[in-house]
């Protein structure tokens, strides 16, 4: 909890509390208000604001890289592993990489063409970028054909482009990386595995020394920090030793569904006895928490989901349930309401609660 900033006290600002956790997670739905917003008011509390994360993303102290916003400096982490799409041209690339390598060599002339037209009139929605692709982009799902938004994306990849903001309506604009990357030197790859292991190990606490491979952000740590024991937990662990031997004050926090604390569904079941999944994909009669349920933290238990929705033309956050995983006490109710009320005073929503 102290690591991910969600003990009694508060991060200085947005800035710090993105350096601390490494990232905001970007996701399209806002059923109650846009994750990266949600988890900094959870961090933050009423005094941020929205405009504030724009305005970081405008003057480029934060920056985009793959739906995830990091600090401007930790680009440095990543450009080595970007260069590294050279050795594919040579076929260097193991395993199902190989294949991907061989779709965007197939397109090499659309990569041409869409690297010209950002350069001449970047930046640019992708709807605005040509479409020349030789080979189409396959896929079973909602991905399929989009030529141009798999292409931009391995681009990423390359360190060729990157997102340079978002238009009014969401949509990313694109431009050449070199206009948008700050021009620090770049860490050797190894060393830059290290410290990425080892900051984000700072940032969760605790976490699994190898896990399944996560291409965006992984779950695993490798051999960052110190050996740890999750009793009646298999597996090894890993700790932040900084994090070890602190006093600890809880409190109430209402957190995203995309939260780092239980984005790894399986951590937080082993950590946490926390059973928890986001169901707006499932039909509603499947549904046992809400469409969008917030996971409720109180010291350091998660006990409960809110099931709750922002109604904005009616002005109103309306709260459909709350369930606890937990009894409460009246100390948890009257945290876990005042979160409530504090996040609809932020939304400037009145609240409207069941019954």
């Amino acid at each position: 909890m102290r690591a991910q900033l969600l003990d009694g006290s508060r991060a200085g600002g947005l800035l710090d509390a993105v350096r601390r956790l490494t990232l905001l997670q970007l996701d399209p739905v806002s059923a109650i208000a846009p994750s990266a917003d949600l988890v900094a008011w959870s961090r933050l509390g009423s005094a941020y604001s929205p405009a504030e994360l724009d305005a970081a993303l405008r003057d480029r102290t934060l920056l985009e890289l793959r739906a995830m916003v990091r600090p401007a400096e930790d680009l440095a982490l990543y450009r080595a592993d970007m260069a590294r799409w050279d050795l594919a041209e040579r076929g260097e690339l193991p395993g199902w990489r190989a294949s991907l390598r061989d779709w965007v060599r197939a397109n090499d002339a659309c990569r041409s063409d869409i690297l010209d037209r950002l350069g001449s009139s970047g930046p640019l929605p992708s709807r605005d970028l040509p479409d020349t692709c030789r080979l189409p982009w396959q896929s079973t799902g909602w991905t399929n054909n989009r030529n141009v938004i798999k292409l931009l994306e391995f681009m990423v990849l390359r360190g060729e482009v990157a997102v340079a903001g978002r238009s009014g309506g969401g949509d990313r604009l694109w431009d050449l990386a070199e206009r948008i990357y700050p021009d620090d030197p770049v860490i050797p790859a190894d060393q830059a595995l290290h410290i990425r292991n080892e900051r984000r190990l700072a940032a969760l606490g605790i976490a699994r020394a190898r896990g399944p491979e996560c291409p965006v952000e992984p779950a695993d740590v490798g051999e960052a920090g110190e050996p740890a024991v999750v009793e009646g937990v298999k597996g090894a662990w890993r700790v932040a030793p900084a994090q070890l031997g602190q006093p600890f004050s809880g409190r109430a926090a209402l957190l995203s569904p995309f939260d780092r604390l239980i984005h790894d569904r399986k951590r937080t079941v082993e950590l946490f006895g926390f059973d928890y999944q986001l169901e707006m994909y499932k039909p509603v009669a499947g549904r046992r928490w809400g469409y969008y349920a917030l996971p409720i933290l109180y010291g350091d238990r998660l006990v409960g989901k809110l099931d709750a929705a922002a109604d904005r033309d009616a002005g109103v956050l309306r709260v459909h349930a709350i369930h606890k995983d937990a009894d409460f006490t009246p100390a948890m109710s009257a945290a876990v309401d005042e979160e409530i009320k504090d996040l609809a005073r932020w939304l400037e929503l009145e609240l409207a609660l069941p019954g």
